[in-house]
């Protein structure tokens, strides 16, 4: 299980009580490459000083593991804003080597334990869900909302705007400003991305 706290040097560490969790989905847990996800993430913590935890996941189980890591051992787990999913997928579901999961079975996973949180998908995976699908997540697993794109990834990766919004919660923790912020500063890649916000 890889995992990495990107961090700014000792002497240059800003004070920070925003945290992201950020989880992709690999081929292979054991092959230790370095992900467009993990250096827009470092550069989040250099320009912005916005701290991360990067995992990597080839399983359901890898996921869960993850998951539980987090929430019972990681004593900042409580200043994580955003939990930012990289698993690719359709509408409803993610995909983890080949094999399908509904997004009900990943709110059982988080049951409870979204308080407060956003889960956010980059553009690997479209998120096209319906109003009884998102309530149901939104009420099993206590998020405040379930954000990502309806558009698929062709040639253009969300990264960027994902950095962008991770930073405006940075400075505003009122979700519906910062979407609103979000699409006043980027809006035509919140158009050609399809930015999608349920809550």
């Amino acid at each position: 299980m890889l995992e990495k706290r990107q961090q700014l040097p000792q002497e240059e560490l800003i004070d920070t009580d925003y945290f992201i969790f950020c989880l992709e989905a690999v081929q292979d847990v054991e092959i230790d490459t370095v992900t467009e996800a993990q250096k827009k993430l470092e550069q989040l913590t250099l320009q912005y000083g916005v701290d991360s935890i990067y995992n990597t996941c080839d399983t359901i189980e890898g996921l869960e593991t993850s998951i539980n890591r987090l929430v019972l051992d990681d004593h900042n787990y409580k200043d994580y804003e955003i939990i930012y999913f990289i698993i690719p997928g359709e509408g409803n579901n993610i995909c983890l080597n080949d094999y399908y999961y509904s997004l009900q079975e990943i709110a059982e996973i988080f049951e409870g334990r979204l308080e407060g949180k956003i889960l956010h998908f980059s553009n690997v995976k479209v998120l096209d869900l319906d109003e009884e699908e998102a309530q149901y997540f939104l009420d099993v697993t206590g998020a405040k909302g379930i954000s990502g794109y309806g558009n698929k990834s062709i040639g253009i990766t969300s990264s960027n705007l994902d950095i962008a919004f991770f930073n405006l919660f940075n400075e505003d923790d009122n979700m519906l400003d910062v979407v609103e912020e979000l699409h006043q500063k980027h809006y035509k890649m919140c158009k050609l991305l399809d930015f999608r916000l349920y809550y």
